[in-house]
């Protein structure tokens, strides 16, 4: 449809598609994207139209950045993380045999254009997928939003048109609000990763068979847990976001065995890390996160780590 739409305005366009997944993540891939770029003419007046999940924009994104130094391109989710997340804030990287997001750029699309009616035919286990990444902007900055989905968990399982539009509308503006204050992640930006360090050092574990949604859902539970212990968030909070998690058919564990070394080695690729020091973002509460001394990054030593990770990974 939206070649036939450019070919009706006489625009020129082609269509350049790879395979889904984190797999297609990767710089072979963006050799293979500049290469039908060239053969089909593109130049610096071109853009790109990343049409797809988030494995399409980030790949797109960053081809966008690199090709010719750089060329404008548009974002148009078709997944709920996607949606929710990826599209917006301007992060673009593809993935290395030691890590996730390790090669990437700074990129704004120049547009993002968000069509709620795509999720209709969105898989079922991609769509609960995305819902970890709105409940976590309810736990770092938005407690109304962690609450509203509590008591809407059952319309926002089945789909339901307001539901659906509420946590897409609040999580785009959540995104926005944070990388307008903080656009290359130097503090406060760095809170949008909660749960993250432990989820792609796990979707890395997994040969990237989970997707991310469940592995920073699975996160989300280390994060927090880590906060407990360290004395920064209550139990029953944690318990709280735990339940929020289940209720809207996350898993709170991986569905295999994950060897606590392996996880502490993968943290170290986490881009939050700092002189080799492993770093997490914690919440204080639900809807504020931790800091101290103004800072969110707050280290973890791989004692501490070793020590709690027991508690929790089965």
């Amino acid at each position: 449809r939206l070649l036939k739409g450019f070919r009706e305005e006489d625009i020129k366009a082609c269509l350049i598609d790879f395979p889904a997944g984190e797999k297609s993540k990767n710089l072979d891939t963006v050799h293979y994207l500049v290469k039908r770029l060239l053969e089909n003419n593109f130049d610096r007046k071109s853009a790109i139209i990343a049409l797809g999940g988030g494995v399409v924009g980030d790949v797109g994104g960053f081809t966008a950045a690199v090709f010719m130094r750089g060329i404008p391109y548009i974002q148009v989710p078709t997944t709920l993380l996607a949606q929710v997340d990826s599209s917006i804030g301007g992060k673009t990287a593809v993935d290395v045999p030691e890590g996730k997001n390790i090669i990437g750029a700074f990129h704004q699309p120049k547009r993002v254009y968000i069509d709620p009616s795509l999720l209709e035919s969105l898989p079922e286990r991609e769509f609960i997928s995305g819902l970890a990444e709105v409940v976590k902007y309810g736990v770092i900055y938005d407690r109304s939003l962690f609450e509203y989905m509590e008591r809407n968990h059952e319309k926002i399982r089945s789909r339901e048109k307001d539901a659906l539009l509420h946590i897409i509308t609040s999580s785009c503006r959540i995104k926005k609000e944070i990388v307008e204050e903080d656009p290359r992640e130097e503090n406060k930006r760095a809170i949008l990763n909660y749960g993250h360090t432990s989820a792609h050092a796990l979707e890395k574990i997994s040969g990237y068979k989970c997707l991310h949604g469940e592995a920073v859902s699975v996160g989300m539970r280390i994060s927090g847990w880590l906060a407990v212990r360290k004395g920064f968030w209550s139990m029953d909070e944690w318990r709280r976001q735990n339940r929020l998690l289940e209720s809207l058919g996350l898993p709170l564990k991986m569905d295999f065995k994950v060897d606590e070394n392996e996880l502490i080695k993968n943290f170290h690729y986490d881009k939050k890390a700092e002189d080799r020091t492993i770093m997490f973002v914690f919440p204080k509460r639900i809807g504020e996160m931790m800091t101290i001394n103004g800072r969110y990054k707050i280290p973890v030593s791989e004692n501490e780590l070793r020590n709690f990770l027991k508690d929790v990974l089965w």
